[in-house]
């Protein structure tokens, strides 16, 4: 989801029973521990004791919600500020002898939650400077392991509903819908002080989303997508009492749109968390072996590797006939079910991933449908040609269904990691897998699908260097979607269009996000570099299906632990 402060989703229900007994005690627990902080005092036992810790942590990070209305006033926050401490203390007091790297790993990845918590509180203070914060109405499950950025709980993921819809979900959504223009309300009153200038002129756009949203669901035809793909929900056979919370809750969400637009010209301040900021949060949240310095080179080596590597393409296939484009919904249906099958035989026969039927279902439901000409975006524009390097990507799917389907071992990586901790190890591992598969021969019967390869991979680091200065505040988020689209090849991205106002508003509502997809790339890279490197030394073949099973074992966690956890890194250190 897309939360600093995560609602259960039923992608993890099988942990929740374990989390119902601390939400119950936690409130008469917490104070004493924010007052009382001795010393860390290192105590015995394993492993466990950071599963309990972490379960404890977990309860904790959600705000309080009476009737699915949150407190996210400043007494509230100050109040979940003052607690933190605490739960530092009794990490650091863990007695760590004896335990696994994975282990460890595990320990790190708590101690990145918490200092993500206290980024979220110091910093960001998305619920007092980002009137985004206060979407939480959607419809379409994200395709990576929680919402990107920040958001209000209670997240009301409806797709996340079965339609018709039960009694039960019939009044739990009404419950939650109705809470709605309260928490808007109060959302008025927590974001008065704030003066971030471009959080608030490109802030509307959500609320516009949410209000089209609601109103879709009220005429029966809001489409949602899932792991499952796309469907339609629908109100019929709805009690009166939620009709009448779906109505109020966009009436009320479209007068919060008109209120941002009405309230930016006078919030004037900057809305980039800083370099200073930026390098804590990537060292202490990320885990990021890169500063913000380190990131703007090694994005900027990657938008002129991306772009040379285009023309040099296009120099390539210069007598290939272009690839004629689709010409209607049923061709272009057929001819994406076909590419779809043809990616996941070549996952599946070099070894990137494990024959499994929910794999297999997981990247069919995103299989892409027809965009006619005057519709298309950046992305669109790419899969008119070919549908293969944006399903590339989308093997995020399969992560989720890996997720949903395949437990891990250890609890604490069986959940995803708040703060979008996830974002170099999800984006960037999505984004290498479309270069990864391009050289495993995905291409070779349509050598211009190479070029939109490159394509794409000059877009991510023309945004991602884009995000970067905004997050310094060298430029504002305009200047930026003009950079994105300037450097993206083919005239394909549009500087004022929904896409690149989306993506760049997420980036610094996020910080680490815009570049995660090159980062993070790199960093696969780099343990690919590892195992290569390791199989020389022993005088064997290179193992690509033992190699990528091994990275994938270690869950949804920063490349870093991933790297400190793979038998490759004690050659590379």
């Amino acid at each position: 989801m897309h939360e600093a402060f995560p609602s259960a989703k039923p992608l993890h229900k099988r942990r929740l029973t374990r989390l119902a007994p601390l939400l119950m005690v936690l409130a008469a627990a917490l104070p004493a521990a924010a007052t009382a902080q001795p010393r860390p005092v290192a105590v015995p036992g394993g492993h466990a004791q950071l599963v309990t810790l972490f379960d404890e942590w977990r309860a904790f990070n959600h705000p309080t919600i009476a009737n699915g209305r949150p407190d996210y006033s400043e007494a509230a926050m100050a109040a979940k500020a003052a607690a933190v401490p605490a739960f530092r203390q009794r990490l650091a007091g863990l007695n760590q002898s004896g335990w696994s790297v994975s282990q460890r790993g595990d320990y790190r990845l708590v101690e990145a939650e918490m200092n993500g918590l206290d980024f979220f509180l110091r910093v960001l203070r998305p619920w007092a400077r980002d009137p985004g914060f206060y979407q939480t109405v959607f419809a379409e499950m994200s395709d990576v392991p929680a919402h990107e950025g920040p958001s209000a709980e209670p997240n009301i993921d409806l797709h996340n509903f079965r339609y018709p819809l039960s009694a039960t979900d019939d009044r739990r959504l009404t419950e939650l819908l109705a809470a709605v223009p309260a928490m808007l309300g109060d959302a008025k009153r927590n974001l008065a002080g704030s003066h971030a200038h471009d959080l608030w002129a490109y802030g509307d756009r959500a609320f516009r989303e949410q209000a089209e949203t609601l109103a879709n669901l009220e005429a029966g035809k809001l489409e949602l997508n899932d792991l499952a793909g796309k469907r339609r929900a629908s109100l019929s056979g709805a009690s009166p009492a939620l009709r009448a919370a779906v109505r109020n809750a966009r009436l009320a969400t479209e007068d919060f749109a008109r209120w941002i637009q009405a309230e930016a010209p006078r919030r004037t301040g900057p809305s980039g968390v800083g370099r200073a900021n930026y390098d804590w949060y990537l060292k202490h949240v990320l885990l990021s072996p890169w500063t913000f310095d380190e990131q703007k080179i090694l994005l900027q080596r990657e938008l002129e590797r991306s772009l040379a590597s285009l023309r040099l393409e296009e120099v390539r296939n210069r007598t290939v006939p272009a690839i004629a484009e689709k010409t209607g919904p049923a061709e272009y249906r057929r001819f994406a079910e076909a590419r779809t099958e043809k990616l996941y035989r070549l996952l599946v026969d070099a070894g990137f991933i494990a024959n499994k039927a929910h794999y297999r279902a997981a990247l069919a439901a995103q299989t892409g449908t027809y965009v006619a000409p005057a519709d298309r975006n950046f992305f669109s524009n790419v899969t008119a040609l070919d549908p293969l390097p944006l399903l590339s990507h989308q093997t995020h799917w399969i992560e989720l269904a890996r997720l949903r389907y395949e437990p891990h071992p250890s609890p604490i990586r069986d959940l995803p990691p708040l703060f979008n901790i996830y974002a170099d190890r999800s984006e960037g591992f999505a984004t290498a897998m479309e270069e990864i598969v391009m050289h495993a021969g995905l291409y070779d019967d349509v050598p211009h699908g190479r070029e939109l390869v490159w394509v794409m991979l000059a877009n991510r680091a023309a945004r991602g260097l884009a995000s970067l200065r905004v997050q310094a505040n060298e430029i504002g988020l305009d200047e930026a979607g003009k950079f994105h689209a300037a450097w993206t090849p083919r005239g394909w991205s549009d500087a004022t269009s929904r896409l690149v106002g989306f993506e760049q508003l997420l980036y610094l509502r996020q910080p680490g996000y815009g570049p995660s997809y090159i980062i993070g790339k790199m960093q696969l890279d780099r343990l690919l570099a590892e195992a290569s490197h390791r199989a020389e030394v022993e005088h064997r073949p290179f193992d690509a299906r033992a190699t990528f099973a091994a990275i994938l074992a270690s869950g949804i966690v920063p490349p870093a632990l991933i790297e400190e956890e793979s038998p490759s890194a004690t050659l590379s250190r």
